[in-house]
């Protein structure tokens, strides 16, 4: 039986087990995995999380926004959390939270808990993972070892999704949706135990905490998104759907203002003054948004329409993943010969024509013709952007804001998925109104007994009429994601100047970009 003494700790704050960094690289390298599946085994539980929370459609969207909010709006404030108390113990803090987020989810009984919780996910994730990728430059010497570290850590950012897809399906199908958030658990409290043990504490730098402007952003975008969910399901004219907007508008101008006066800013304003990097930020906030919807509404669609399990929803995906994968490689071989801009608009262009070929779906779609094509083509050109949105991001971007450049392009990409999740909802939501409206006098004149009793308690229509209103809305709501992936198409062509030779020397010492999460 081996044997393992702890050695005393050379310093304040040293890993009590030194000359371990493959372990040290498997913990951080956990916590990444964690953070990142989480974007994706949820969703593949999300009509079974529905039925037994009783949400509605609309209300569901915010199970994704609650998380993908937080997470996004306070990414940045807990990469600086980490430089100024120490990244550990910022990066045990964050796990802890979001394993005990985890819990409350899997324990939630009703809505409100269940998307309280899931912000409070959001929460430990924004506080964890930003330092997660920063222990690697703390635990690796520069060089080969931190370039393999760097390595390892983007193939398990890049993987996570796929992972998550079949695990949500085999968690859901085999176990119960609750066991989604339940195998955070064990890995959550492994990774906490095991990172003081393998993983040197930093130095800690002076600096301040933007929380106003954390704050402002997150609230902020937080009420916009409400006023869109809100206005899909009460109108345009409700007043707490003016009110949201209202105090969106408010909060995000004196966001503005905050940056603009801080020491520090949680988000430096002058990143945007290049035109490049803002047209990446557009780019990535765009295709992030209609990706998100997408996912979401094809789930609800290959289950409730397509009647498929949970794992065999979670295959369905996969190839998708794969074509990111795929794409993601080609990109990064013929960046330096070709220059980024020819990756951004075609990426941008397949992306709006996979979205396009959705608004065709329809109840008698079948999953090959109508729904694994179009995913295929929009995931292909996704992946040609995410490695070129990335270097483009950080191009002529001084050493020492590189992080930022980078932590801004991750935040973009959640909080744009939130957003355009939110607009996604508000059109389905009108064009399913519109279609059931439809659909009553036909439900009435056919339906059984039974099923009128049954849409008197839940005012939802049962197939085969609630399958077409289901389509309907989904197929009117991918045409406002083809506006979305417009807008990164129009960067990409007008606003992107970036040269080959001005990554070419980024694209061989590049760390890890933005996940697809």
């Amino acid at each position: 039986m081996t044997t393992f003494q702890l050695t005393a700790p050379d310093k304040p704050g040293a890993a009590r087990r030194q000359g371990r960094p493959g372990i040290a690289l498997a913990v951080i390298a956990a916590l990444q995995l964690m953070v990142v599946l989480d974007t994706t085994i949820v969703n593949i539980a999300l009509p079974h999380i529905q039925g037994a929370l009783e949400f509605t459609t609309t209300q569901l969207s915010w199970v994704v926004n609650a998380y993908t909010l937080t997470f996004g709006g306070l990414l940045l404030l807990g990469g600086r959390a980490g430089d100024i108390l120490g990244r550990r113990r910022v990066f045990v803090s964050g796990v802890l939270l979001f394993t005990v987020a985890s819990l409350l989810c899997g324990v939630a009984q009703e809505p409100w808990q269940m998307l309280a919780a899931r912000a409070l996910q959001g929460v430990g994730g924004a506080i964890a993972s930003p330092t997660a990728l920063a222990l690697i430059t703390t635990t690796f010497r520069e060089g080969p070892e931190r370039n393999r570290a760097f390595g390892i850590f983007a193939a398990v950012s890049a993987s996570g999704a796929a992972i998550g897809l079949l695990a949500g399906g085999m968690l859901t199908e085999w176990l119960d949706w609750r066991w989604v958030f339940y195998v955070n658990l064990p890995i959550g409290i492994l990774i906490a135990v095991l990172a003081p043990v393998f993983i040197n504490e930093s130095e800690r730098q002076s600096g301040r905490f933007d929380v106003s402007g954390a704050l402002t952003s997150t609230v902020g975008m937080a009420s916009l998104v409400y006023g869109f969910i809100r206005a899909s399901e009460e109108g345009w004219r409700d007043e707490l759907t003016l009110g949201a907007f209202a105090v969106a508008a408010v909060l995000l101008t004196a966001f503005v203002l905050v940056e603009r006066r801080a020491r520090e800013p949680i988000t430096p304003l002058h990143m945007f003054a290049d035109r490049n990097r803002s047209g990446t930020y557009l780019i990535m906030m765009s295709l992030s948004a209609a990706m998100f919807g997408m996912f979401f509404f094809i789930v609800l669609f290959v289950q409730n329409v397509l009647g498929y399990s949970p794992i065999t929803s979670g295959l369905a995906f996969l190839p998708v993943t794969v074509m990111i994968v795929a794409a993601a490689g080609i990109s990064s071989k013929l960046l330096p010969v070709l220059g980024p801009k020819p990756f951004l608009v075609s990426g941008a262009v397949l992306s709006g024509g996979g979205m396009a070929w959705l608004t065709a779906i329809a109840p008698d779609s079948s999953y090959v013709g109508g729904v694994l094509g179009p995913m295929l083509l929009f995931g292909f050109g996704m992946g040609l952007v995410f490695v070129t949105a990335t270097l483009t991001a950080v191009s002529g971007v001084a050493q020492h804001e590189s992080g930022a450049a980078s932590g801004l392009l991750n935040a973009t990409q959640m909080v744009g998925g939130s957003l355009g999740l939110s607009i996604l909802m508000t059109v389905f939501g009108t064009a399913g109104r519109e279609e059931a409206e439809r659909q009553l006098p036909s439900f009435l004149a056919e339906s059984t007994p039974d099923q009128k009793e049954a849409f008197a308690k839940t005012h939802e229509l049962p197939p085969p009429w609630g399958h077409q209103v289901l389509a309907e809305g989904i197929a009117t709501a991918f045409w406002a994601g083809v506006g979305l992936v417009g807008l990164a198409v129009l960067a990409a062509v007008f606003v992107i100047r970036v040269r080959k030779s001005d990554v070419e020397a980024l694209s061989g010492a590049a760390g890890p970009g933005a996940h697809a999460g």
